[in-house]
């Protein structure tokens, strides 16, 4: 697996097929829960072709400072290959797998090899690349997030009047629609939007600033200049690395992402429940939902969605133990980054795919959503009794309270109307007639102000 960046390989260069872990995708991640565009950011090859970008900018930038002759850059161009499987053969002897890299890459080089790496420090490229991987992999990532929070806005809107019960305590509240539960989904996900450019932004920090910092072997030029090409901004005081309060923060908008999913998913769950069944997940044809008991029709997605994002908070809790090392640096936090890193961006951009599946296919029963309204017997409509009664100014709240509270524990222990029992009540007539009573179980009333949600939504 010979990695070129110009020209031919050198005649000398080991000619093998690609063979054993390193000849895919290194991501941690199964590929059950990886998506290709994704993972590809972080598998070993895109890991090491960033490093010798790195390598050959820093060479670039000090033929500028007159330090290294131009005919060395133009050889290194045109010979510079790394070798995916040498370096993993390399790394069982040095230990080192920056040290594997440049052994690797200036054997293929020659002579002019001599430059590669000079000056720097093994964090100076691992450091700088990661910052390049978590940018890519951050645009993505907000790129998902804009196109589910599209798919739950187009959602919403649809649903802006189907109105179903709303539950507080997992018990009967007052009516809401469903468009409106979708909506506060749809601007949840945009403040996760906002919070993951923010923190790709905050990851986007390179350095070639040496073993702690201080430029002692290279001109911070070379820094400038190999950032500047990267796209990346500068660690303004680096120590052996770049700042670990930037991973952790990253880590943080993903695992905050990925908690929104887990309440949108669990709410799924919830309402495909056999006692509830308001909504359900796509089901395709021919698939199967149990190996036992082929009526089954379980929210499967929804449920590995609210799995994954455990995950998601516990590598955001590794980020922040990674945030204090030893004086300029110590090596706790590496073996940590290679898992949760391209984990954490992997296993979400998979769920942002998942759930947005989920919400295009998502089967709404509004029949449904009417007929579970109407099993707890009008108690839903026990506050608009309550500030009608508190209206008229003939009663203190506590006695109003009281009053209709009374009234609803009698249909829920009897199971009869609430407005029945209401209009029977010579306590409540005499301050409430009858059409002023049916007027507090009108459904309009519920949703005469929902358009102002709406409008917010149109505008996201």
């Amino acid at each position: 697996m010979l990695v070129k960046t110009a020209g031919s390989a050198p005649a000398d260069a080991p000619k093998r097929r690609a063979k054993g872990p390193h000849a895919s995708i290194m991501s941690p991640v199964i590929p059950r829960y990886s998506r290709e565009e994704m993972s590809g950011i972080f598998s070993e090859r895109a890991k090491f072709a960033r490093w010798l970008e790195i390598e050959i900018l820093a060479t670039e930038a000090r033929v500028r400072l007159d330090e290294v002759p131009v005919e060395d850059l133009t050889e290194i161009k045109q010979k510079a290959a790394f070798d995916v499987d040498r370096i993993a053969e390399l790394e069982t002897v040095r230990q080192h797998d920056v040290v594997a890299f440049v052994e690797n890459v200036r054997a293929n080089v020659g002579e002019a090899g001599r430059h590669i790496h000079y000056g720097m420090t093994s964090s100076d490229v691992l450091d700088t690349a990661t910052a390049v991987a978590l940018r890519d992999a951050g645009d993505l990532l907000v790129e998902e997030v804009g196109r589910l929070t599209q798919t739950l806005k187009s959602k919403a809107l649809e649903h802006r009047d189907t109105l179903m019960a709303g539950r507080t305590h997992g018990v009967h509240a007052e009516p809401t629609t469903f468009g409106l539960k979708l909506a506060g989904w749809a601007f949840e996900l945009a403040r996760d939007r906002d919070r993951l450019r923010t923190a790709r932004d905050t990851a986007a920090v390179g350095k070639l600033s040496g073993a702690v910092g201080s430029y002692s072997q290279l001109d911070p030029e070379v820094e400038s200049y190999v950032c500047d090409r990267l796209g990346l901004a500068i660690e303004p005081a680096a120590t052996q690395v770049t700042a670990r309060d930037r991973h952790a923060e990253f880590l943080s908008a993903i695992a905050l992402t990925g908690a929104g999913l887990e309440r949108f998913a669990q709410e799924i769950r919830h309402l495909q429940r056999t006692e509830v069944r308001e909504v359900r997940e796509p089901f395709a044809e021919g698939q199967t939902g149990s190996s036992a008991m082929p009526h089954k029709r379980n929210p499967i997605i929804s449920e590995r969605i609210c799995g994954l994002a455990r995950l998601l908070r516990s590598y955001a809790m590794t980020g922040y133990e990674n945030v204090a090392l030893w004086h300029e640096r110590d090596i706790s936090h590496s073996s940590v980054e290679r898992i949760t890193l391209g984990d954490a961006c992997i296993l979400l951009d998979y769920m942002l795919a998942k759930m947005r599946w989920v919400i295009d296919g998502l089967v709404v029963d509004a029949k449904r959503m009417r007929h579970n309204l109407d099993e707890s017997y009008g108690l839903v409509n026990s506050q608009s009794v309550l500030t009608a009664l508190l209206a008229k100014g003939s009663l203190q709240r506590e006695e109003a309270y009281a009053l209709v509270q009374r009234n609803a524990m009698t249909a829920w222990d009897e199971g009869r109307p609430l407005i029945e029992l209401l209009k029977s009540d010579p306590d409540v007539t005499a301050h409430l007639d009858p059409s002023e009573i049916e007027a507090c179980f009108e459904e309009s009333h519920y949703l005469r102000h929902t358009d102002v949600v709406f409008e917010r939504l149109e505008n996201l």
